[in-house]
């Protein structure tokens, strides 16, 4: 895993394409039992180089009721995202992952854990890439039947404080959804 994480550490795939530059920020271990795959790293995270290190990382957190220490250890959490490295900002928000990463590299790293009990599928793209087909309609619909996709899947929107207006709307996601969640997680670690 060491060689593989310092080969995609020096990755210039897309680097044409990103503004401030390549740095592909991601954690992965042999042991790994919870795989996190986001969408891509923010700008705190591109400047810290630490994955999920921002407000949409603590509500994480929070919605899996762990601290930063476990969080942290790639031994039992492996954190990757969808795009790798910050794509930029757009008119409304950050740009989407590129899409070269999750082919170029997912099977690689994902391939080198043996001991993964769960992948947590975070916002649409890494829904729409995983589950294929058997994504519902939208996030929202994925998100509402997320027992369907248990015990190897579990679906979530983006922890981002911009989407507190999203489970304002859906009441039933912090009544139901995240209490399954935090057991799944309790119980694997």
């Amino acid at each position: 895993m060491k060689p593989l994480l310092q080969k995609i550490a020096h990755c210039q795939e897309c680097s044409n394409h990103l503004e401030f530059g390549p740095r592909p920020v991601l954690t992965a271990h042999k042991e790994s039992k919870i795989v996190i795959i986001g969408q891509a790293p923010g700008a705190a995270v591109h400047k810290s180089g630490i994955p999920w290190d921002d407000k949409s990382g603590k509500n994480l957190r929070d919605w899996l009721n762990i601290d930063n220490e476990t969080f942290y250890n790639p031994k039992k959490i492996a954190l990757i995202p969808m795009g790798f490295c910050y794509p930029g900002k757009g008119k409304s928000g950050d740009l989407p992952p590129r899409k070269e990463c999750a082919p170029l590299w997912h099977n690689p790293v994902l391939s080198q854990m043996n001991e993964v009990e769960l992948v947590i599928l975070i916002g649409k793209y890494a829904q729409d890439y995983y589950l294929g087909k058997s994504a519902q309609k939208n996030l929202t619909e994925t998100v509402r039947n997320f027992k369907q996709y248990l015990p190897k899947y579990f679906v979530l929107p983006h922890p981002s404080p911009r989407n507190n207006i999203w489970k304002a709307k859906n009441e039933w996601f912090e009544k139901e959804v995240l209490p399954e969640l935090k057991y799944v997680v309790e119980g694997i670690l």
